[in-house]
């Protein structure tokens, strides 16, 4: 597939997403959070307005996969802005200053990875108490070597060039040179790692979600819809097949527009 229709169809359907969680109150034909037990596990199409269907307690599926995709997205958003951010910060001090900068930093980094991630992110969770922060916190915690890792390796490879001795031949410190030359080279690889974790937050809050550890049970969410359609799949697939689905394509929107940013950005594959 061409880069450019990667990034067009990726950040366009990532730009949809954005949309419907703005106007969720609008887009929603239903309150997500109503119920109405005449009609529970409806067919899609069956009761009037319930297009995508009806979950076991009458509430409206296609509401509450909008106002899910709030949660998602908040997450994927915020969380992975975090991480980047730490993670990068560190990354760059550490290629860039190296000696016990880059000891301290990398001993600290396989320390952090020795732990299974998703187990990492429950136990924190389960630690700190459900809720939308919790659930950000424990991504940022857990994701943050992701971006050290790369950020500290590119790092190397550009304090190394002849552009970095340049700068330093003409009198920038240190300081000046890393954050006015270095990171502006090393900015086209962050925002590809960041269009990727923003697809794996968005997978880790579900399954958080699936076990009962992010929001309110109340509120929809698709992990949390996916676990209730697991319960009643033979008599409702719409309430499993619909947040399956929707977690399916936004992840990979995510992962097209990473791979289409690195693709676009990278001067040896444009080649």
């Amino acid at each position: 597939m061409p880069r450019d229709l990667r990034i067009w169809l990726g950040g366009g359907f990532i730009l949809f997403l954005v949309l419907v969680a703005v106007f969720a109150p609008l887009l929603a034909p239903f309150d997500p959070l109503e119920q109405d037990l005449m009609a529970a596990t409806a067919a899609p199409g069956v009761e009037p307005g319930h297009w995508l269907g009806t979950d076991s307690l009458g509430r409206d599926v296609l509401s509450r996969l909008i106002y899910g995709t709030r949660i998602a997205l908040t997450v994927a958003f915020v969380a992975a802005m975090l991480a980047c951010l730490l993670g990068t910060t560190l990354g760059l001090l550490a290629g860039y200053y190296r000696r016990w900068v880059d000891a301290a930093v990398s001993r600290l980094v396989d320390i952090w990875m020795a732990f299974p991630p998703v187990l990492l992110s429950i136990l924190l969770v389960a630690v700190l108490g459900a809720g939308l922060t919790s659930v950000i916190v424990a991504i940022v915690v857990i994701d943050w070597t992701r971006f050290a890792r790369v950020v500290r390796a590119e790092t190397l490879q550009q304090a190394r060039l002849e552009y970095a001795e340049a700068a330093s031949a003409l009198g920038m410190g240190r300081g000046a040179i890393l954050w006015r030359e270095v990171l502006p080279n090393v900015l086209p690889v962050v925002l590809v790692l960041l269009s990727l974790e923003m697809g794996i937050a968005v997978i880790v809050e579900a399954i958080l979600s699936f076990v009962g550890l992010s929001v309110a049970t109340d509120t929809p969410t698709w992990g949390g819809m996916i676990a209730e359609g697991r319960q009643i799949i033979y008599q409702a697939w719409w309430v499993l097949v619909f947040p399956l689905a929707s977690l399916f394509l936004t992840v990979l929107a995510f992962n097209q527009l990473g791979d289409g940013l690195r693709q676009w950005l990278d001067p040896m594959l444009k080649r």
